[in-house]
């Protein structure tokens, strides 16, 4: 229901129809996601951002024009009036480091929403997974800031001193709430099968079902006993529950409660007695620029990559000790015939290997996606700058990544010693790390789940490397692998790439025999000299000799490609 009424997304199979009014003045969704605010029940931070941090890029993604100095002053203030003045500086939390405690997340996902000036703000279940206790300090919380809230919004063209009237209005659903989280709350709309049980002041309600014959016993909580009331869940039959929705409907029609709610939602009395105004030209408000959206973007997720290990930390000390070990399996291969497939292996391995690894970026993709997915319903950003931006950041890494490993294993393994040859292969292996990273994004924003993301990444890596050329050669692969799957895969041309640049430009002794004779496992021009002319070795392969830059074209087309089919999935995925 809070979906319908936030108009952010719901199921497939369920439409809404009605139309859309705002102080009577009919406007669209798009519009109406301006003005209002919507906190799901799962928290949606960025656990290695701190508490005023996290405030401070919602505002700036919300509020262009605002000086810094202006939107310090409101991060401060939201921060005195939800008691987080003390954790500002704390971390919100990841899984490697403990940040603020549960309630007090609730209290930051609040104030994140609220600092970007919305009039409504929609909660569901704000008090999910907490002890009463908790619960009781965020809806107290809550309800002293909805009070006192004062509205500074610089993007309007109305004058400040007439946004600083309002106050907010929030709408939320709560479970089984304890007496003194109950009775914080002004209005209670209770519902049974859709079917309204009661409408109006929650300090009435004992009044209301005393007088409908069904007074609530002495030293119970009121909220248990109506949530008993419309509980239709254990009902045994279908006549149970028609049964139970005739009580409801018995008690609540005729009573003197519902004449008085009817007469409070007429028209007259909404505008001129209930006294609370969604000023409209807030809709028509400026938004931040894509270039302004995508660096804070950029300097969020920089803050996020070097202060969560998960990120990238991680995959360093992985892919470092993934060299060691290649390094010390293929220990300074001495160039001749015999060890020519060890060099293959070694080839093949290090590029599929750490593109296979890339996998461990879902987790912390899947972060950044569920904080995009909550500011995206609430009309921030949309996928562009969010996609350029996880990119842009990516890319340094990626390159860093890149050259520990081939600083460590190219040399132990003993490729061909040329600075050229160290260069092209730092190359090769980084832009299969990011069209490796790139696929991860792409199969993640498809389906942001974690086991379904990872099983979808993996199955696709091994598919690229059965059809990569490496395991067995292109001219051996039937048709339908070699022309559908072989030329679109990335892999291919990172082995093709890294094969020419390995043996193209290098000889290999062959095994020598009696009387200086020599016996070479390839045809080849040198045998008189006891020697294989390396480029064999990838034409053994069914590589092509196809130049470099059209390789490398190809893999930047494949980059760009799953990158676009991302951007184009989220478009497609639009709330």
């Amino acid at each position: 229901m809070l979906h319908a009424l936030a108009h952010r997304s719901h199921f497939p199979t369920v439409s809404t129809e009605g139309l859309l009014y705002l102080n009577g003045v009919p406007i669209v969704a798009q519009q109406f996601r301006r003005v209002c605010a919507y906190v799901e029940q799962e928290d949606a931070l960025i656990g290695s951002l701190t508490v005023s941090e996290t405030l401070d890029f919602a505002a700036r993604l919300s509020t262009p024009s605002t000086s810094r100095t202006e939107r310090l002053t409101r991060i401060k203030t939201l921060l005195a009036a939800f008691g987080l003045s003390d954790l500002a500086n704390d971390l919100i939390g990841t899984a490697m480091k403990k940040g603020v405690s549960g309630g007090q997340k609730r209290r930051v996902s609040v104030a994140a929403q609220l600092v970007t000036g919305p009039r409504l703000l929609f909660l569901d279940e704000p008090t999910s997974g907490l002890d009463s206790a908790a619960a009781f300090e965020v809806i107290s919380f809550l309800k002293s800031v909805a009070q006192k809230y004062r509205v500074g919004c610089p993007q309007t063209r109305r004058p400040k001193d007439v946004l600083t009237t309002q106050q907010l209005i929030v709408v939320a659903s709560i479970h089984q709430p304890a007496t003194s989280t109950f009775m914080m709350c002004d209005r209670l709309l209770l519902l049974c099968q859709g079917r309204t049980a009661y409408n109006g002041p929650v300090d009435r309600i004992a009044g209301h079902f005393h007088a409908s014959g069904l007074p609530i016993p002495p030293m119970m909580n009121p909220a248990e006993y109506v949530l008993d009331f419309v509980n239709t869940d254990f009902a045994q039959t279908k006549e149970d529950v028609e049964q139970q929705l005739g009580e409801v409907t018995s008690s609540w029609h005729p009573s003197d409660q519902k004449k008085v709610t009817d007469g409070e939602l007429s028209d007259e009395l909404v505008r001129n007695s209930m006294g609370v105004e969604i000023i409209v030209d807030t809709i028509y408000a400026s938004q931040p620029s894509v270039m302004s959206l995508t660096a804070s973007l950029v300097h969020r997720a920089f803050l996020k990559s070097y202060r969560d290990v998960v990120v990238y930390g991680i995959r360093v000390a992985m892919y470092l000790g993934l060299a060691l070990l290649m390094g010390t399996v293929w220990l300074r291969l001495e160039p001749t015939q015999s060890n020519i497939p060890a060099f293959v292996s070694a080839i093949f391995f290090g590029g599929a290997f750490m593109s296979f690894m890339a996998v461990a970026y879902i987790p912390a993709f899947l972060e950044d996606f569920n904080t995009f997915r909550v500011e995206r319903a609430n009309g921030l950003y949309g996928p562009t700058p969010f996609l350029v931006a996880n990119f842009l950041v990516s890319v340094p890494y990626l390159f860093c990544i890149t050259l520990v490993f081939s600083l460590v294993e190219y040399w132990l393994s003993n490729f061909r010693p040329a600075a050229d040859g160290f260069f092209t292969w730092v190359m090769w292996l980084f832009l299969d790390l990011v069209a490796a990273e790139s696929l991860v994004v792409l199969v993640t924003s498809l389906v942001p789940i974690f086991v379904v993301a990872l099983a979808g990444t993996a199955f696709a890596n091994g598919l690229w490397m059965c059809v990569g050329g490496s395991l067995r050669p292109v001219d051996g692969l039937n048709p339908f692998w070699r022309y559908v799957f072989h030329y679109i895969d990335y892999q291919s041309y990172v082995f093709q790439g890294m094969m020419h640049n390995e043996f193209n430009q290098r000889n290999f002794t062959c095994r020598p025999l009696a009387e200086g004779q020599c016996e070479c496992a390839y045809d080849t021009t040198l045998k008189s000299e006891c020697l294989i002319k390396g480029d064999v070795v990838p034409a053994s392969y069914g590589l092509g000799d196809a130049p470099a830059t059209y390789s490398v074209f190809v893999m930047v087309a494949i980059i760009f490609a799953y990158r676009l089919l991302a951007w184009v999935i989220l478009v497609w995925k639009r709330d």
